[in-house]
């Protein structure tokens, strides 16, 4: 099953850009685990200080062998020498994904495959 991994983390303003690129190569590494289909950390355009983080793993034995691993245990490290003020990640199981547009175009909140 599908588990996605979301969330806000908070930092000094203005820090946020250069936290990302120094990041660059923990993020990289999360990549190349097993399962990993996405792991993405964006700023926030609006919120100069805040970071969200996006992550899709192919099953949770994949999410938890990238807590086991040394690129997660990295990045946290990387975080905490980067001023982290504050975090609000949680993960989520996905039983059912589909397209938010059906075949006609329309965006739809309802789950319309079978």
């Amino acid at each position: 099953m599908t588990v996605i991994v979301a969330g806000i983390l908070e930092f000094e303003p203005g820090t946020t850009e250069e936290m990302i690129q120094s990041a660059r190569q923990h993020i990289e590494g999360a990549y190349t685990e097993k399962g990993c289909v996405h792991y993405a950390w964006t700023t926030d355009p609006l919120n100069p200080g805040r970071v969200y983080v996006f992550e899709e793993w192919d099953a949770q034995e994949d999410l938890a062998a990238h807590l086991d691993d040394h690129w997660y245990a990295d990045m946290r490290d990387h975080l905490g020498k980067s001023g982290l003020k504050s975090a609000a990640v949680k993960k989520y199981r996905v039983d059912k994904s589909e397209p938010v547009y059906d075949e006609t175009g329309k965006a739809r909140a309802d789950f319309f495959t079978p």
